[in-house]
């Protein structure tokens, strides 16, 4: 296993070279997740499965500690705002849900008195706490079966509304024919409609 040094560096050259206390978190928690799993990390193969709950820094560091990207599809973002995740051992379901202890900003300070910052400290703190003081964890079941969270590659439908190409089973089916999310209901997006003013909330009509 990579030392955590190692590992603090890799994450730091994704955010141009800069460190960040919340780049620590994740990559031990990566760390910790192969220990309570009995899993190899950062990972050599795609065993592992990560759901993680935050965009940003931290969620660099759990990439990086567990060798999960979302180009490899090992690592799903699902964005609650919680620097947290979940690691899943896809061979054999079991998952478990990690994020920082509540009191772990106020124990980092301790663990840095030299630190000239509260910045500084959480930076340096976080790398020296044991991990029963940094983390707190959880066995969990997934909600969503793991099937349907892997899907299955290469499977692809044209929507039966708009045309667009549908990867990876992410269709739903109505009234027998494949329909993409957006159509669907559950765009994120609104289209405007041509000419239309930017700043006329009307002149948006919903995906469907």
């Amino acid at each position: 296993m990579p030392a955590l040094s190692e590992l603090l560096q890799a994450s730091a050259r994704l955010h141009e070279g800069r460190p960040c206390p919340r780049q620590v978190p994740g990559v031990r928690m990566s760390l910790l997740a192969g220990t309570l799993l009995g899993l190899e990390v950062p990972q050599r193969d795609k065993r592992f499965l990560v759901i993680v709950e935050t965009y940003g820094c931290a969620a660099d560091g759990i990439a990086v500690g567990a060798n999960c990207w979302v180009g490899r599809r090992t690592m799903r973002i699902v964005d609650l705002g919680k620097v947290a995740a979940t690691y899943v051992d896809t061979h054999s379901g079991t998952a478990v849900r990690l994020h920082p202890h509540p009191v772990a900003r106020e124990r980092a300070a301790a663990c840095a008195p030299e630190a000239p910052s509260r910045w500084h400290a959480q930076l340096l703190g976080y790398q020296r706490m044991p991990d029963e003081e940094l983390l707190a964890w959880t066995w969990v079941e997934l909600a969503i079966p793991l099937p349907v969270l892997l899907a299955r590659a290469g499977g692809r439908v044209h929507c039966w509304r708009c045309g667009e190409e549908v990867l990876d089973q992410r269709e739903v089916w109505i009234e027998g024919k494949p329909v993409c999310r957006s159509c669907a209901g559950e765009a994120y997006y609104w289209i405007r409609e041509p000419g239309a003013r930017a700043d006329r909330p009307a002149a948006l009509t919903q995906r469907a």
